[in-house]
């Protein structure tokens, strides 16, 4: 495939290639640079935004709904702004993701405590999931977790250079070692894992008994280097959505902050905009599917 961009909005934009049907999708984003999530329609206009400081997850929900997570806590959005749904952490806490459930909960994961909870609607615990580690400081314990279909829990932990799985009653059932911090780990429907490997500049997926059946490494991607790999979305026709998070390094401005990726490592459509910071994690808006229900793979 030809790999010069033929469709780029002013100043970067949106870039789909040559060879190739035009690429161009609606996302979230949560823009931890400019303390914003972002709704943007595949034109690259900002659509709708919110205030949310270091948001490192973020959801469109069956309703319209943007859930998120804020450095505090998080919260649902209506599209007229009005939040509806609000968990905030109490103590030295810090709040790195949240995942809407099947039942209307919503899983949050907290560093300082180190644990999962399970938050009903109105904003009580109803489960908790208690994680060890090694790491004392809130910041340095975990980044993206997620409840799987089967109902296990999978954790990142970025301090500790491992993706950890626990079982629905908490107890640790398997590690999996990941180069670098990892940031964020994905259970996909053949029972692979996506681990995104945060400055370990890599992107891997491994196989139930933790072999890597596929990578991209720092350099595979031609004027792309991956910086510090973040939020992922794994689509439906099998290709790979990443957030290249530019903040560790004089990179803001001078590369893609998203990108999609084809299993044969082809670039199929980026963002490169410097309307956009540090962005740490994406949804895209275009892709059927129930996120409550764990359609989404992310």
């Amino acid at each position: 495939m030809n790999r010069v961009a033929v469709a780029v909005f002013a100043l970067g934009g949106l870039a789909a290639f040559a060879g190739e049907a035009k690429v161009s999708h609606p996302f979230l984003c949560a823009d931890m640079g400019l303390g914003k999530v972002l709704q943007v329609g595949a034109d690259g206009k900002v659509e709708w935004e919110f205030p949310a400081q270091v948001s490192m997850d973020v959801w469109r929900l069956p309703n319209g709904n943007v859930l998120f997570s804020h450095s505090r806590g998080a919260k649902e959005v209506t599209q007229d702004k009005k939040v509806v749904w609000e968990y905030k952490a109490e103590g030295q806490v810090e709040i790195f993701s949240c995942q809407p459930l099947p039942n209307g909960n919503v899983l949050v994961g907290e560093g300082g405590p180190c644990r999962l909870v399970e938050v009903d609607r109105e904003g009580k615990i109803q489960k908790e999931i208690k994680m060890e580690t090694k790491i004392k400081g809130a910041h340095g314990q975990i980044r993206v977790c997620r409840k799987t279909p089967a109902g296990t829990y999978l954790a990142a932990f970025v301090g500790e250079g491992q993706v950890r799985e626990y079982s629905t009653e908490g107890q640790l059932i398997r590690t999996i070692k990941a180069p670098g911090n990892p940031f964020a780990a994905v259970r996909l429907p053949d029972g692979n894992t996506l681990i995104a490997c945060g400055d370990g500049h890599k992107l891997i997926e491994v196989d139930p008994k933790d072999n890597v059946v596929w990578q991209i490494n720092e350099n595979d991607l031609p004027d792309n280097p991956l910086r510090f790999v973040a939020g992922v979305q794994r689509l439906p026709n099998g290709n790979t959505v990443v957030a290249n998070w530019l903040g560790h390094g004089n990179f803001v401005g001078k590369q893609p902050q998203i990108f999609e990726v084809t299993r044969d490592k082809q670039v199929v459509w980026q963002v490169f905009d410097p309307q956009f910071r540090l962005i740490t994690n994406i949804y895209l808006l275009d892709v059927q599917g129930d996120p409550t229900k764990g359609e989404i793979l992310r």
